[in-house]
């Protein structure tokens, strides 16, 4: 049965895929945003008015993807009760005639066919992956990661999605960085693919050290992956940070061929991040055409009477310090702003 998605009306149906399920693993401790996530799940912290986490299951519904399982921990009720109906509260907007908030209320658990499932163990990332795997079964799925918000304008996992139908095995998201600041992600060595965004990953390596990156390209929180990763992860030893890395797994299939990248250049948000997440609930306010053009009159009125302080890097950057967009030139609102085309440049 086709599901209402509270983000495309019924004119743009999503795609059917050969991938249906997605896992998004929610079991992290928040500590980069205490005290707000001492008692509040981080995927729950609001970015204009919906939780980040209902983005991340609003753009895999929006590429087709129906059936979502969470891989939450102890506390993160508040995230299983968001994605369910609440009767008390429809009931009453039912009764004041508030169509506009009882659609929006219940949006989040139309979005797809929702599941929960704990980690009971804080043991990385590769583990929370692996939690998945009676749920999933034998079949591809997509792993997306809540600190990671891709714009809603973006396509990134439909074309990862597309790539994975072509290619069959592990597709990873790849995008350019700073060399000075590959130490902070996995990178990924590659090769070209016949395709200007898509690579053929040859190697992985989960937070080089300085200077000893394979190349410019970090993964960042989207995936394809086959089934066989499960496998591959059952047999991980714990890496970096004493975890089971789901780098290091992806490391054992990229030696097979089997894994492929597609190098993403649009805007991405780390909601993980204080500076980059007001930057996010910023920019994506002002794209919103309820709020931005009065809010976009105010930031800028805001913006001149601040004192003058250094100048800003070229770019729009995450706090992380990695190139993302360019911004909007004059004239131009933060909502219009060109995406930064992609470069092949020297993937060495």
């Amino acid at each position: 049965m086709d599901r209402l998605i509270a983000s495309r009306t019924s004119a743009t149906p999503a795609p059917r895929r050969t991938v249906r399920k997605a896992v998004v693993p929610a079991a992290g401790l928040g500590t980069r945003f205490l005290p707000a996530t001492k008692a509040t799940p981080k995927e729950m912290l609001p970015v204009v008015d919906k939780p980040a986490i209902q983005y991340v299951v609003e753009e895999a519904a929006a590429a087709g993807l129906d059936d979502v399982l969470m891989v939450t921990g102890r506390h993160k009720r508040a995230i299983e009760d968001h994605f369910d109906h609440a009767f008390e509260l429809e009931q009453a907007l039912v009764a004041k005639g508030d169509t506009a908030r009882l659609d929006a209320v219940r949006g989040p658990a139309r979005l797809a066919d929702i599941h929960h499932i704990r980690q009971g163990d804080p043991l990385g990332l590769g583990h929370a992956v692996l939690c998945a795997r009676h749920h999933v079964g034998n079949e591809p799925f997509a792993v997306l990661l809540g600190d990671d918000l891709i714009d809603p304008r973006e396509t990134l996992l439909s074309r990862m999605l597309e790539v994975r139908d072509r290619y069959a095995g592990s597709v990873v998201a790849l995008m350019e960085v700073d060399p000075a600041r590959t130490h902070l992600y996995g990178c990924a060595a590659v090769e070209p693919a016949g395709g200007d965004d898509v690579v053929r990953v040859t190697d992985l390596v989960e937070k080089p050290a300085p200077g000893t990156a394979p190349s410019r390209y970090a993964v960042i929180g989207r995936y394809v992956l086959e089934p066989a990763v499960f496998d591959v992860l059952e047999r991980t030893p714990p890496g970096r940070g004493g975890e089971i890395q789901l780098t290091d797994a992806l490391r054992q299939l990229a030696a097979r061929g089997t894994v492929r990248g597609v190098v993403f250049s649009g805007l991405r948000y780390d909601t993980g991040d204080k500076a980059d997440y007001l930057r996010t609930v910023v920019r994506l306010a002002c794209a919103r055409p309820d709020l931005g053009p009065g809010f976009t009159h105010w930031l800028k009125e805001f913006a001149a009477g601040l004192p003058a302080t250094a100048a800003e890097p070229a770019g729009h950057r995450t706090a992380r310090g990695d190139a993302v967009h360019v911004p909007p030139t004059s004239g131009q609102t933060l909502a219009d702003a060109p995406l930064h085309p992609f470069s092949p440049g020297n993937v060495a």
